[in-house]
């Protein structure tokens, strides 16, 4: 390691390996980070219709208020929780946008739809 950075093609390939890897974790931080709160949130939606206690609305505001904790950008309004026949369904979507400095950006469309 010390022959590495001492060397000086060594020290250059050293720092370009190291920024090579921070922008790699950077970029899949940014990419994963909505389908984690994706996954989150659709885990949250099915133990609250799984533990519905008849109020619909009770429901939609336990679920508004997980996606409120995930920074999941949507409102109460677009949540839509209904009675099944075999129990509660829950439907929502919304779209996240990952930018990765500002060179590269895509818009992620998210759509739940549970029926426990």
């Amino acid at each position: 390691m010390l022959k590495l950075v001492i060397n000086e093609n060594g020290f250059f390939k050293f720092i370009l390996s190291i920024a090579i890897i921070a922008f790699l974790v950077y970029t899949g931080i940014q990419i994963g980070m909505p389908y984690y709160r994706y996954s989150s949130f659709k885990t949250g939606v099915k133990e609250f219709a799984r533990i519905n206690i008849g109020d619909l609305e009770k429901t939609k505001a336990q679920i508004f208020e997980k996606a409120q904790e995930l920074k999941i950008p949507i409102e109460e309004k677009d949540i839509e929780v209904t009675k099944a026949p075999h129990g509660v369904r829950v439907k929502t979507a919304w779209s996240d946008t990952v930018d990765i400095l500002g060179v590269y950006e895509k818009k992620i469309d998210f759509v739940v739809d549970v029926e426990e």
